[in-house]
């Protein structure tokens, strides 16, 4: 039976607090709106990163975003590798993290169907 919190959980929100500060300071991105880092699943050998990106704004797609920064990966993962008191840095895939989005699309969906509420 696994453990509550287990040492992936917790090198997982490390990391995504470390990136969140990271993609802040060292992306330069003109226009690019807001990203946050929303989760970090990191693979049971701690070798790999699935990093969760949701963006808000911003004049480039969502796939653009994922590309510029699956293309610094390498340089993330090394000022990620600074951070860390970890031996093995994960190596990072970013990834566009589509639930907000779902979210609100179900919400207004309910909010359509629903009947408004009563006055008294």
């Amino acid at each position: 039976m696994p453990k509550e919190f287990s040492r992936n959980q917790r090198v997982g929100e490390l990391i995504q607090r470390e990136l969140a500060d990271i993609i802040c300071r060292e992306v330069s991105m003109p226009g690019l709106g807001m990203l946050t880092v929303a989760a970090v699943k990191v693979s049971p050998d701690l070798k790999f990163a699935k990093v969760y990106i949701t963006l808000l704004g911003g004049v480039f797609t969502p796939n653009q975003v994922m590309q510029h920064l699956n293309e610094i990966a390498g340089r993330l993962r090394h000022h990620l590798s600074q951070r860390l008191t970890i031996r093995t840095t994960p190596r990072l895939q970013f990834v566009h993290d589509t639930s907000i989005e779902y979210g609100v699309k179900l919400s207004a969906l309910i909010d359509s169907v629903a009947p408004p509420p009563l006055e008294n």
